[in-house]
Parts: C-alpha cells; sequence; structure tokens
C-alpha cells in the first residue's frame, strides 16, 4: 500500500493560545479547545469560548490531534473553533477520506505518542506530525475501511451508553429507595463503617514488584470495569511477594476501594473466583458484616454522600490519599436490612444485564482492533465490505422488517414561542433556561409515553426552524449535555422513572409513576 507523509495530504495547523482576558464560560465568541480535557468519545464539548480576533481557527470537519502531554489523542471538530497551544488541527486534502484519516490516527495513537518529546511534558512538533506516514489506498476504499470501523465504533459506543444506563438507573433506584445520604431525609440510623465490618479494614501489597508468570494475581484499579474486576489480563507477582502481605490476600466477598490518586472513590466487587488474590497500595479491601448488605454498601460507597466525604479528608498537600481511620469513620447510613436487601436482588438483575452487555462491549473492541490494524496494513479484504450508501439501505431495511421499537410517539409536539429566544441561540446561560423551558412542556405533552433525549431535540431543532426559518443555528453536543443532566435531575426528582424492558432489551424512561 501506498503512503505519504501527513503533511503532502493534509494541511496542519498548529494551535496557539490568545490572551486570557478574551476568554469567557458564557458561550461568547466561538468555542475555546484547549487540549485533549475538551474531548469526549468523537466530538470536542465546549467548556470556554474566546473573543480574540488574534486566534488559529479548526473548521468543522478538522480533525484535532492533542500535540501536548498527552499527545496523540482525537476528535473531530463538529464547528467553527479556536484552538490553543494542546492542539493542531489537521485538514484533509481530497485524496485522504477525513474518516479514515481519524480512524488511522486513533489506532496509531501509542505509536505516535512515542515521537513527543520533553522532559516534563511530553510534546510532539509540528515538523514531526507532519513526517508521520499516511496509507493510501484508493478513496473508495478509504471510505469502505472508514465506514466499516464507523459502524464497529458505533457499536462500541451504543454498548458504553447501554452501561452508563444502567448505572444511572441503579443510582436513581437506590435515591428512590434510601433518599439522599446527604440530606437523609427518611431518617435512618447511621453507624460508623469500622462498625459494619467483619474483620479489620486493609491496604493491600505496598511494592507489588515485576510481574512474573508465575505468581499470584494481584488486583489493580486499572483492573476495575465499572463495579466489577476484569476476568483477563491481571498481572501476577512473585509467590514471596505475596506471602509477605497475607493480610491483604482476598477471601472472594470483598469490596475493594480506591484510595489514592484521582482513582479515589472507585468500588469493585470481588468474587469467589477472585479467592486468594492480593490487592496493590492504592486499594483498600471491606468485609461486610452480616448486619449490612454488600450490595448497599458498594453503592453507598458510591454515592454523592461518600466521594464528598472522600474530597473533604484528603483535602493536603501532595497526591491525596484515603488512609485506613479516614476510611473508617466513614458514616454509613443503616436502613432495614429487608430493605437493603430488596435494593441488592434489583442490583443483581441489573449487573446480569450488564454483564451481558460488557461480554458483547469485549467482543467488539476486540473485532475493532483485528479490523483495524488488519485495514491499516493492506490486509483487509474489501471486496467483502459493501459501499456505504448500499449497506446503510440494506440495514434499513432490515430494522424496518425485524425491529419494532416499543415505544409511543405523540401526535405533535408544540413548544411554546418565548421572547428571548433568538438570544437564547448565542448566549449559552439563556439556551439552558430555554431547553429547561421546553423540556418541562414537552414532557407534559408526551403523557406517559417513553421519553427519548433525541426526540426531544429533534422537536427543539424544529421548533426553532419553525419560529426562525431565516436562522441556521443547530443544536449541538454541549446542548445533548444540557438535556442530559436535567433528565438525571427528573430522574432523581421523580417526575421522571426509569426502568428494564427485559423483553426488548432497553432501558426505558417514562414521565408517569411506577406502578
Amino acid at each position: 500500500m501506498n503512503s505519504k507523509p501527513l503533511g503532502e495530504v493534509a494541511k496542519v495547523i498548529a494551535g496557539q493560545s490568545p490572551a486570557s482576558s478574551t476568554y469567557n464560560s458564557t458561550g461568547q465568541g466561538l468555542p475555546f479547545f484547549q487540549g485533549k480535557a475538551d474531548f469526549q468519545e468523537m466530538y470536542p464539548k465546549a467548556r470556554m469560548w474566546c473573543t480574540s480576533d488574534k486566534r488559529k481557527i479548526a473548521e468543522a470537519g478538522d480533525i484535532l490531534i492533542s500535540v501536548r502531554a498527552p499527545v496523540g489523542a482525537v476528535n473531530i471538530c463538529n464547528q467553527k473553533s479556536i484552538i490553543g497551544r494542546g492542539l493542531s488541527a489537521i485538514r484533509p486534502f481530497p485524496e485522504l477520506n477525513g474518516m479514515f484519516l481519524y480512524y488511522f490516527l486513533i489506532a496509531n495513537e501509542e505509536r505516535i505518542d512515542a515521537l513527543g518529546t520533553g522532559s516534563t511534558f511530553k510534546a510532539i512538533t509540528q515538523a514531526t506530525l507532519k513526517k508521520i506516514e499516511i496509507p493510501l489506498p484508493p478513496l473508495s476504499d478509504q471510505i469502505r475501511i472508514a465506514h466499516l470501523l464507523g459502524k464497529v465504533e458505533g457499536l462500541i459506543t451504543q454498548r458504553k451508553q447501554h452501561l452508563q444506563q444502567l448505572d444511572d438507573l441503579l443510582k436513581s433506584v437506590f435515591l428512590e429507595m434510601f433518599g439522599d445520604p446527604v440530606r437523609n431525609e427518611k431518617g435512618w440510623d447511621s453507624e460508623l463503617l469500622v462498625k459494619l465490618v467483619s474483620e479489620k479494614i486493609g491496604y493491600g501489597i505496598v511494592q507489588p514488584g515485576k510481574p512474573v508468570e508465575d505468581g499470584v494475581p494481584t488486583i489493580r484499579v486499572g483492573d476495575f470495569i465499572g463495579t466489577r474486576i476484569k476476568e483477563y489480563g491481571i498481572e501476577k507477582v512473585a509467590k514471596e511477594i505475596s506471602a509477605k502481605h497475607k493480610n491483604s490476600i482476598l477471601k472472594g466477598d470483598e469490596i475493594l476501594l480506591a484510595c489514592v490518586g484521582a482513582t479515589i472513590g472507585k468500588v469493585a466487587l470481588v468474587g469467589p473466583n477472585h479467592a486468594g488474590y492480593n490487592i496493590v497500595r492504592a486499594t483498600a479491601r471491606i468485609r461486610a458484616s452480616k448486619i449490612i448488605n454488600r450490595l448497599f454498601l458498594l453503592h453507598f460507597l458510591l454515592s454523592d454522600f461518600a466521594r464528598n466525604y472522600y474530597i473533604k479528608v484528603t483535602r493536603a498537600v501532595g497526591q491525596p490519599t484515603l488512609n485506613i481511620k479516614q476510611i473508617e469513620e466513614l458514616n454509613v447510613i443503616t436502613p432495614p436490612i429487608a430493605l437493603q436487601n430488596k435494593f441488592a436482588t434489583f442490583v443483581e438483575k441489573v449487573e446480569a444485564l450488564k454483564s451481558r452487555y460488557q461480554q458483547s462491549l469485549n467482543d467488539l473492541e476486540s473485532l475493532y482492533g483485528a479490523l483495524s490494524q488488519q485495514a491499516f496494513n493492506g490486509e483487509l479484504d474489501l471486496s467483502r465490505v459493501p459501499s456505504p450508501d448500499v449497506q446503510a439501505d440494506s440495514e434499513a431495511i432490515e430494522t424496518t422488517e425485524q425491529v419494532e421499537t416499543p415505544v409511543d410517539e405523540p401526535v405533535a409536539i408544540d413548544l411554546p414561542d418565548t421572547d428571548y429566544l433568538l438570544d437564547a441561540l448565542t448566549d449559552y446561560s439563556l439556551r439552558e433556561r430555554l431547553l429547561a423551558d421546553w423540556l418541562e412542556s414537552y414532557c407534559q405533552q408526551i403523557g406517559k409515553a417513553d421519553f427519548s433525549t433525541d426526540n426531544f431535540l429533534a422537536a427543539a431543532q424544529t421548533r426553532i426552524a419553525e419560529l426562525h426559518p431565516d436562522n441556521d443555528f443547530e443544536l449541538g453536543a454541549g446542548d445533548y449535555e444540557i438535556v442530559k443532566g436535567r433528565v438525571f435531575e427528573a430522574l432523581q426528582a421523580g417526575t421522571l422513572t426509569q426502568s428494564i424492558d427485559e423483553a426488548h432489551n432497553l432501558i426505558r424512561l417514562n414521565t408517569g409513576k411506577p406502578a
């Protein structure tokens, strides 16, 4: 397969940082992206805006690549934006398909990161970036490859969303059953965590040493997958090292709590298959006594109350660390054990569904890795990959024939006009108000039908076009985040409810109270 340096097949634009006096968080000017911190799954999220005339511009469709600590991460610019010095914008020439380049850069992120230099903050120079060799199959093949990888990536994103929805469901059910532990409006008794454990809480191995082939599997925080421990790839330490720390050898029924640095507050449930494993210094093991359900305790440790406690007690110079005494002194609400057990039964059903989604996600990620490697090495048989338009048509037909979505759509939605609508299109804070008002109206109009964020945003976009047909404003990722936040608030308030539709393998949002 032929290849060319990036600088010959795309325009590479180095970012620069305008004067900080031109920054704002109220939506004035253009979105300002500074680095990977602004990146999401595919498109960046605006957190800051900039009004400077001295700026470097990225256009919609440009690929944004992080060029300073960390190096190599990419997103696709979805609107005209200003980029800071932590980013470069890559604008492909006609011979290079933008999505093909995007997926190539994702597949080679580690290799690009290795090209970075610098003892304090790693960075990659523009000259080095422009020399990266880009494979160049025929443009039609580039489009096929990008479309194929995009389909798999879309399924991966969908599985991640399903897992997040299930986590959100568990959080909302916890709040519904037990209330907010911060306010404890239900008046539950409470106990210090030290009085709710069957043995002393303890840290793991202090210095695990180098991984070995024949040793004791040792769980690290990186082995946490949600609230579970990953099944494969756990590194082992020498048996003699593990023996020195026999007090942290797992029995198979513990909760692990991350207690160092940015991961503080992450938790994972240990299963019987992990009996005999050990844990690293960055984690603490907690064994619940019989007076508290460990699944209830696990989700209490994930609550905002617990997270706020971790932040409060670890505020200090240097790397924050939860010590054993601080963990022991966490105040835990203790509802009746029968209610805890009822919650635990629900958790087990949700976790079973999560396990299926996680296995599907693992399989899809393995497939994506294999396909991308073959595609960019010229080893993929593209004769078996239909062109995007043919594939899209066939999939649309297949979807129509095989899938019946159990969603009741309202006949018509009439979102109200407001005297500040035009201002809201350019003022982010006013747009938050507008979407909140429209969301309330929308939920009232759909009654007890299933709620869909996508359907609401589509209705909002349609209403904007109806009221101001000459305005080309389009709702974006930031507006989706506004609505998502409002939806979660509604779940907490009980004006929206979540439930599992096992028959259709869906998470359903409904504006009616559960039966």
